[in-house]
């Protein structure tokens, strides 16, 4: 009999004989210890008379605030009304893990949980070990490329999210839902390189407030869920300032895939409550961004945004990064990032206007 299996009969065998007259599931492992974003199995043992599909979902608990609903796909065939299974461990949670089937009368098994290297951004933000989300952290891409196309021209974003309330003492305790409003920061700025003293055409600079909702069960439809008020403007004067001011509500479903891919569809859909210095610009950029991210779980991130004006006219943003996991720049690993735009748009300066389609190559911090 194999170390799983022994585990696994141990288990069962202290379960009290209530638990197997309800037909519970048995879960059990012989990695008791994991580090947070690495991969781990579960041995799954089902009631009598029940199948072991490909895959099952497991609630994690970390604590009250960190509950997370993961996949676990099945690795080979059920012997025995036993099967195994493996998942990716989320690599924000550390500590003792409480694993059990969502859905299913299961036990529950502890994992001691090591906490996962930090990220770039949460080396920048100082994320402490064990805590969910950092007071600050990424929100939109952060990169600097440089194509050449009609002329040498450089586009660089930078881009944070910062939690007004915190989610352990104060009024984020006391009220819950206070922990998930943000103040939110996005700049872009489009760089003439081949201009006299290179200047730059456009910047456009976006603060934001939202209040944002995550999953905490396996039962809601919608993965997270963003509403909230945003400025945009370049700070120009006269005839060349634009602006607009805007509500928005931007929901989120992710779906894990095989090798630990996932693909995400965030379309941000707005209403427009100021747009005096450029009226029409909802025929050129409509009231949705469509986005699509995939990615691979090894090193690729592929990310697509796509605006439709009510013209009919509007533009496609597409991203592609890959992980350069050997160079390191300071204590933050990059990402070599192309990026390619065509359409009406590419800065709020020139919103109704259409440039030769772009092709930039660079760095991304997050991509």
């Amino acid at each position: 009999m194999s170390l799983l299996a022994r585990v696994a009969l141990m288990t069962a065998l202290c379960l009290p004989a209530a638990a197997h007259a309800q037909h519970q599931w048995i879960v059990a492992t012989e990695q008791p210890r994991v580090s947070a974003g690495a991969t781990f199995e579960i041995l799954v043992i089902a009631p009598v008379d029940e199948e072991l599909p490909d895959r099952l979902d497991a609630r994690l608990t970390a604590s009250p605030a960190d509950e997370r609903v993961i996949p676990l796909q099945a690795q080979g065939v059920p012997v025995g009304g036993q099967r195994l299974y493996s998942a990716t461990l989320p690599a924000g949670m550390s500590g003792t893990v409480a694993v059990e089937l969502a859905g299913r009368a299961s036990s529950v098994l502890l994992l001691e949980v090591a906490s996962a290297p930090p990220g770039p951004f949460e080396i920048l933000a100082g994320r402490r070990p064990g805590e969910v989300e950092p007071p600050i952290s990424e929100n939109d891409p952060i990169y600097f490329i440089v194509g050449s196309r009609g002329g040498t021209s450089a586009r660089f974003q930078l881009s944070f999210k910062y939690r007004l309330f915190d989610q352990s003492s104060g009024f984020g305790r006391d009220q819950a839902w206070l922990a998930g409003i943000y103040f939110g920061y996005t700049q872009n700025s489009l760089w003439d390189l081949s201009g006299e003293s290179r200047p730059f055409r456009d910047t456009s600079y976006r603060p934001s407030l939202f209040w944002r909702w995550q999953r905490t069960d396996d039962r809601t439809w919608i993965d997270e869920l963003r509403i909230g008020y945003e400025h945009e403007s370049n700070g120009g004067a006269e005839v060349r300032s634009r602006s607009i001011d805007t509500l928005f509500i931007r929901p989120e479903w992710r779906w894990n895939l095989a090798d630990d891919a996932r693909l995400e569809f965030t379309p941000k859909v707005y209403g427009y409550l100021d747009k005096e210095e450029n009226p029409d610009i909802d025929q050129y950029r409509g009231h949705v961004d469509w986005r699509v991210r995939y990615d691979s779980g090894l090193n690729w991130i592929a990310t697509g945004v796509a605006r439709v004006g009510k013209s009919g006219k509007g533009s496609v943003l597409l991203d592609l990064s890959r992980r350069i996991r050997d160079l390191r720049f300071g204590p933050v690993g990059g990402y070599l990032h192309i990026q390619y735009f065509r359409g009406y748009g590419e800065d709020i300066l020139g919103y109704d206007q259409q440039r030769k389609s772009q092709l930039r190559i660079g760095f991304a911090i997050v991509p």
